[in-house]
C-alpha cells in the first residue's frame, strides 16, 4: 500500500507541540476529579509496539509486532515503529473507545438507581451494542434506536445489541432529530410515573429525585456515541495512566492518534493532556462529519466539561488536538478496494485486527507519522469495533471472498 500523506487541520494557526504547565491547584482539581468508581477495574491495557518496513519493495509495507515494548526510560522513537494501545482487548464486548467513555457513567447507573437507558446508533453501532452489554450486567433495562431498517441477517454488533437490549429501529427522516426522537422514546418508556434525566443532568442536579415511588422508572438519555462531557473523564484517567512514568512519561513529546466518528475520544484525550500539562499532540481522523462539525462538537464538549468539573480552566479550543482526513477521503461507511485485504494482511503479520471502516484510517495515519517523525513517540488508541467487520462481510461479499485469492 502506498503511504498517501494527509491532510491536517490545526485548531488554530500554531502547528508545534505545546507544553501546557498547569498549575498545582490545577492538577490537584484533576486528582479530586478522578477520585470516584469507575466501571473499568483498571485504566491499563496492553501496549505493543509496530515496526513498519519496506523492504518488499517502493510502497510495499510489512509489519512487526513486539507485544512486550520496552516503555519508560526506554521507550522507542525510533522512525520506523509505533505503539498502538489494546484497547480492542479490554472486554469481549465492551471494548475500545467505548468502554472508555462509559468508564465514569457506569457507576452513576446503580449510585442513581436507574431502571432504564435511552441511547441511539447505526445499525452496526459499538457503541449501542456496548450500552447494551453494560447495561445487562448490572440489572439496568437498554432501549437502542437504530437508524435504518432491519436488516436480513443479524449479525456483528447489531446481533448484540438484539440479544442484550431492547432495539427499534427508526427511519432515517426520525433519526434525523436525535435529541426530540431520544427524549419523545425515553418519555414512552417512563410512563407517567416515570422521570427522565440526560446525562448532562445527572449529576448536576444530583440525580432523580428521592421523592418518587420506589416501583417508577428512572430513565436516562445517553447521547449517540456517549457524546456527553461525562464521557470524557474515562479518557482523562487513561491518560493520567499512561502519563506514569514507567510507561509513557510526562516529559515525552508524544503524536497520539485516533479514529473519529462523533469525535468525542480525541476531544477527551485532547483536554486530558492539557489539564495535565503533557506535550502530546492528538491526530483525531476524521470519519463521519465535516472540519466544522467536528470542531463544533469540540467547542460544545469542552464548554461543558469545563463548567461541570474544571471550572477553574478557562479554554476556548484546544492547542493540543489535530483534526486530520484520512488518507482515501470518502463517504462515511463506504469501503474502498484494497482495504480489507490490508486489514487481513496487518492481522497475519501482527495479530491485530483492524476494520475497514475505522481503525485502519487511524493505522495508516500512525505509519505515515513514523516516516516523518524522529522526535516525537507516536502511540495509536485501538478504538474496538472489529466486530463491525461481520456486517460490512454481508454488505461487500466480493471483498471479502477475493481477500482470500
Amino acid at each position: 500500500m502506498k503511504v498517501q500523506r494527509s491532510t491536517i487541520f490545526a485548531v488554530n494557526a500554531k502547528s508545534n507541540l505545546h507544553h501546557f504547565h498547569s498549575s498545582q491547584a490545577e492538577l490537584e482539581s484533576v486528582s479530586k476529579l478522578l477520585d470516584r468508581k469507575w466501571g473499568l477495574q483498571s485504566p491499563a491495557a496492553p501496549i505493543h509496539q509496530i515496526s513498519v518496513s519496506s523492504t518488499q519493495g517502493i510502497g510495499k509495507l510489512s509489519f512487526l509486532n513486539n507485544t512486550r515494548p520496552r516503555l519508560g526510560d526506554e521507550v522507542s522513537k525510533k522512525r520506523s515503529s509505533f505503539y498502538i494501545l489494546r484497547d480492542d482487548l479490554l472486554h469481549p464486548l465492551v471494548n475500545g473507545n467505548k468502554a472508555r467513555k462509559l468508564d465514569a457513567l457506569l457507576p452513576l447507573l446503580q449510585d442513581h438507581k436507574v431502571t432504564d437507558l435511552v441511547t441511539c446508533g447505526g445499525c452496526q453501532s459499538a457503541h449501542t451494542a456496548a450500552v447494551a452489554v453494560s447495561c445487562a450486567e448490572r440489572g439496568v433495562r437498554s432501549h437502542l434506536l437504530l437508524r435504518g431498517e432491519q436488516p436480513e441477517v443479524l449479525t456483528g454488533y447489531n446481533l448484540v445489541s438484539t440479544m442484550y437490549g431492547n432495539v427499534e429501529y427508526v427511519p432515517r427522516s426520525k433519526y434525523a432529530n436525535r435529541e426530540e426522537m431520544l427524549r419523545t422514546h425515553a418519555d414512552l418508556v417512563a410512563g407517567e410515573d416515570g422521570s427522565v434525566l440526560w446525562v448532562k443532568d445527572l449529576e448536576a442536579m444530583d440525580g432523580f429525585s428521592s421523592s418518587e415511588a420506589a416501583s417508577s422508572r428512572k430513565v436516562l438519555i445517553v447521547n449517540e456515541g456517549a457524546g456527553d462531557a461525562l464521557a470524557l473523564l474515562g479518557m482523562f484517567r487513561l491518560v493520567k495512566y499512561l502519563s506514569e512514568d514507567h510507561l509513557l512519561g510526562k516529559k515525552s513529546r508524544v503524536k497520539f492518534v485516533v479514529d473519529a466518528g462523533t469525535g468525542t475520544s480525541a476531544v477527551g484525550l485532547g483536554v486530558a493532556a492539557m489539564s495535565l500539562g503533557l506535550p502530546w499532540e492528538i491526530n483525531a481522523v476524521m470519519l463521519a462529519d465535516t472540519l466544522q462539525n467536528y470542531k463544533r462538537h469540540e467547542a460544545r464538549l469542552l464548554e461543558e466539561f469545563t463548567r461541570q468539573f474544571l471550572p477553574s480552566i478557562v479554554c476556548s479550543s484546544l492547542d493540543t488536538i489535530k483534526w486530520v482526513e484520512r488518507q482515501r477521503p470518502r463517504k462515511f461507511g463506504k469501503v474502498l478496494e484494497g482495504e480489507v485485504e490490508m486489514c487481513r494482511k496487518i492481522a497475519q503479520e501482527t495479530g491485530v485486527l483492524v476494520d475497514p471502516m475505522y481503525t485502519l484510517a487511524a493505522w495508516e495515519t500512525a505509519t505515515e507519522l513514523v516516516e516523518d517523525e524522529e522526535s516525537s513517540i507516536v502511540v495509536m488508541l485501538h478504538t474496538g469495533g472489529t466486530l463491525g467487520m461481520f456486517g460490512l462481510a454481508q454488505r461487500y461479499k466480493s471483498f471479502f471472498t477475493n481477500s482470500n485469492d
